[in-house]
């Protein structure tokens, strides 16, 4: 929110939360929004837009009911629990003409941007392994998070779906033709598919263009520091690795490596936290109307329902 207001590419006309104390906080980024006690009353403002920030279990289902009222929507990952909720809001959206984002935020580092243009002008070469790495030591404190019919599962929904969205879009969404996966809670191997929540996830996708990509999540670990948060790209002229720094989740460091040699692409800080939502609202703003690269919503959906075996 504070990222859209300075963008001043949109006014902040409504707020609605369900809690006083977070409607109040918000409000004080925008002292002219007015507090309302419902999605519906939201969407009675005569709005153009409106941001979801809800928990996940909510989000397709809010998302496809501002649509359907004619509203652009920018909505926090996960778009849906499932391929098939994330494909009706995409539905929706194609419908109504109207410009859908969710908040794959790595994207829209700093780092990311130049280990993506390094790939796509064929400065690594070939690219044929990528290691993705995000473990969160403290996990979530919110009970929903644990229930898998509100969350739509555990730490590969939360956090995995960062890393399968970020090597998809990096090396331009290639056909996934194959996935392993392996789910853990405290410890133990949990059946996919089942009712138990993971906390500790990896998971190695077979790409058609011959890459493999190996994903590894969780929550809880004991891993000495609040985050680990890392993504190795290795290719035959060169590699590249984008990570958090002293265990951060906000700063990052991108180095472009060729043999031993490392040159830095990237440090902190980098104010990217905000990034995604501004550049929907600056879009929004250009009268921008559904974008047809949103089917790479689906496919990261769909990608997270064959980790989980569904």
């Amino acid at each position: 929110m504070k990222a859209i207001v300075e963008s001043g590419a949109a006014e902040t006309v409504a707020i609605a939360d369900p809690l006083p104390e977070m409607a109040a906080a918000a409000r004080e980024l925008a002292p002219q929004a007015s507090i309302v006690g419902s999605l519906e009353a939201l969407l009675d403002q005569g709005l153009d837009a409106v941001v979801v920030a809800t928990p996940s279990a909510l989000h397709a289902a809010q998302s496809i009911v501002a649509l359907e009222r004619g509203l652009a929507v920018f909505c926090q990952k996960p778009l849906g629990r499932t391929r098939d909720e994330t494909a009706a809001v995409v539905d929706a959206a194609r419908h109504a003409d109207r410009l859908l984002g969710v908040d794959f935020s790595y994207r829209y580092t700093e780092g990311m941007r130049k280990i993506r243009d390094l790939i796509v002008s064929g400065e690594l070469g070939t690219i044929f392994a990528v290691d993705l790495t995000f473990h969160n030591a403290y996990g979530p404190s919110k009970p929903w998070f644990y229930d898998r019919a509100l969350s739509g599962g555990g730490c590969v929904i939360d956090l995995g779906v960062h890393l399968v969205d970020l090597v998809l879009w990096t090396l331009g969404f290639p056909e996934v033709v194959s996935i392993e996966s392996s789910l853990f809670a405290k410890g133990a191997r949990i059946r996919r598919n089942g009712e138990e929540v993971e906390d500790y996830a990896v998971a190695t996708l077979g790409l058609a263009n011959g890459v493999v990509a190996r994903i590894t999540c969780s929550w809880h670990l004991h891993a000495g520091c609040d985050a680990v948060i890392g993504a190795d790209f290795h290719g035959t002229e060169g590699g590249a690795s984008f990570r958090n720094v002293k265990g951060s989740f906000l700063d990052f460091a991108a180095e472009l490596h060729r043999g031993t040699q490392r040159q830095v692409l990237a440090t902190p800080p980098d104010d990217w936290g905000g990034r995604a939502a501004a550049i929907w609202a600056e879009r929004l703003a250009a009268g921008e109307g559904f974008d047809p690269e949103n089917g790479c919503f689906v496919v990261v959906a769909d990608i997270l329902d064959r980790i989980y075996g569904r």
